[in-house]
């Protein structure tokens, strides 16, 4: 019973306005990937705070998905006041996803950290899902990427898969991080794209803003010195 709940359990994000965690739709990820054929204003993209040639590369390199007629896929962007090593150290332990996602309550994974390899998650109580089975797919330390497919499990998001992008940026004169996640899945039967994209948008955009607080809270005992630009 508990899997039939609606994707409506979580809010939609704002029409006007972006947060730190800003919420792009599929045409917008066509335009960051040089599609001209797409419907979506090129300016749109512009107007996201501070998303600007570098930012569309980062998307076009490393967030370029294969999205079939019965799935949906988004990408959010968060800006993160902690340095990169400090927020890729969370990021890339795919054995320990509970250091910062708030809905994991436990993971084991099953042999050598290795590309290939599974971990068994269960999730925290409150959610249409009591495990997942994830399959790693890219773990790139120099890059700083990572990438995760969803194999198996008690929940609703099939043939999901995500990709994690960790890039440094100079905020407030320190270093800083900006984090991009990507996604695609299928759409479960009774439900609409917009209702799945904004389903996983919720979830995604909880655990980043976990990110950014454990980060930023290591980074201020790290005592990150400012950037003197000349």
């Amino acid at each position: 019973m508990m899997m039939m709940i609606s994707f409506h359990f979580f809010p939609k994000p704002p029409k006007n306005g972006y947060a730190d965690s800003v919420p792009i739709s599929l045409s917008q990820l066509a335009v960051a990937a040089g599609d001209r054929k797409s419907n979506f204003p090129r300016k749109s993209m512009m107007n996201i705070k501070g998303f600007g040639a570098a930012g569309r590369e980062y998307i076009r390199k490393h967030h370029t998905l294969e999205i079939k007629d019965n799935q949906c896929s988004s990408f959010l962007i968060k800006r993160i006041k902690a340095p990169v090593h400090l927020v890729w150290s969370h990021v890339r332990r795919f054995d320990q996803p509970q250091k910062y996602k708030p809905f994991v309550s436990r993971c084991i994974v099953q042999g050598n950290l290795e590309i290939g390899s599974l971990r068994e998650v269960d999730v925290k109580s409150g959610l249409p899902a009591t495990t997942s089975t994830e399959r790693l797919e890219l773990l790139d330390d120099n890059e700083h990427i990572l990438s995760v497919r969803i194999v198996g499990g008690d929940h609703r998001l099939r043939n999901y898969s995500s990709i994690v992008s960790v890039h440094p940026e100079v905020i407030d004169g320190r270093p800083g991080t900006v984090v991009i996640e990507s996604f695609v899945v299928d759409v479960p039967e009774g439900n609409t794209k917009d209702e799945t994209c904004y389903f996983v948008e919720a979830l995604i955009r909880c655990n980043l803003k976990s990110l950014a607080d454990v980060s930023e809270r290591l980074a201020v005992q790290d005592k990150t010195e400012p950037i003197h630009r000349t």
